[in-house]
């Protein structure tokens, strides 16, 4: 048994607070940035307090044409790629791996297990080591500069295939049996009781997914031209690179600042089902 001690519980609640400063540091200096113009951000030092131009920035950056001098897209527009790109990838990724699992576990036919390591032997080539064929495929196929060339070849994913497969295993062979009694054909028995019984597996995998694509960026780096199809991630860089000719570090963290949004949107609104799927099971 753990002893309650009044000590123990101040070094704790010490520790947990200095974690959250040093997490939230650079996130705050990133909101006091985007709140102030453009000349006060290069005097030193550095502002720590909010300014009065939070909105001024706001309206420039997210409907202007981000910094000047660099050739990039509206903010607005290269957030609408980044939320197309994350959704296709993460809504992609659990079908296919649903699907697969759902195949490798409830179907019996030769090689099956083969296959199976097949798909898990791909966690060992990555984007980055297959990067050169799979440019070569998109662009042949005629997908460069577009939401398809982005997502599709992110999609396949073995850890989430893995996943569901032992979250089917889980699954009693009495429910399989019952189905069956009951007449129920495999899509049947897919789509009402595997999908139901796996909902805070499919919601905990979604939340990691939707930021593994939103935080993509050699993959569009190399596929996109078009300024049009630009990610906010790799706009961002574009930015940073600009600010050395014209500094506007205001513009550059108010579109660091809306890039972080959606993630932790994403996060907040999942968050019940993100930890239960992770350590619980409806089954």
């Amino acid at each position: 048994m753990v002893e309650n001690r009044p000590i123990l519980k101040i070094v704790t609640h010490l520790i947990l607070i200095f974690g959250i400063v040093i997490v939230a540091l650079p996130i705050w200096i990133t909101f006091v940035a985007s709140t102030h113009d453009e000349a006060r951000m290069l005097q030193a030092p550095l502002p720590l307090l909010p300014g009065g131009h939070f909105f001024e920035n706001f309206t420039k950056t997210l409907f202007g044409s981000g910094l000047a001098g660099s050739e990039v897209a509206p903010v607005w527009r290269m957030l609408l790629n980044s939320m197309a790109m994350a959704m296709m990838i993460s809504i992609g990724k659990i079908i296919i791996s649903l699907l697969s699992a759902f195949a490798i576990v409830y179907f019996k036919f030769p090689f099956r297990m083969g296959f199976f390591w097949l798909i898990f032997i791909t966690l060992m080539l990555p984007v980055e080591v297959r990067i050169l064929p799979t440019f070569e495929v998109v662009a042949n196929l005629g997908m460069l500069n577009s939401y398809w060339g982005l997502s599709i070849p992110l999609i396949a994913s073995a850890t989430a295939t893995f996943m569901f497969r032992q979250v089917f295993l889980t699954i009693p062979d009495e429910m399989l049996e019952s189905a069956r009694i009951d007449g129920a054909k495999p899509m049947r028995f897919f789509f009402d009781i595997l999908l139901p019984l796996s909902r805070t597996n499919i919601a905990a995998l979604f939340v990691i997914l939707f930021i593994y694509g939103w935080n993509q960026y050699l993959w569009p780096l190399l596929i996109t031209t078009d300024t049009d199809m630009t990610t906010i991630v790799m706009s961002i860089k574009q930015m940073l690179e600009a600010a050395e000719q014209s500094p506007q570090w205001n513009i550059i963290m108010m579109t660091a600042l809306l890039a972080m949004i959606p993630p932790v949107f994403v996060v907040i609104a999942m968050q019940k089902m993100f930890v239960k799927g992770l350590t619980e099971t409806d089954k």
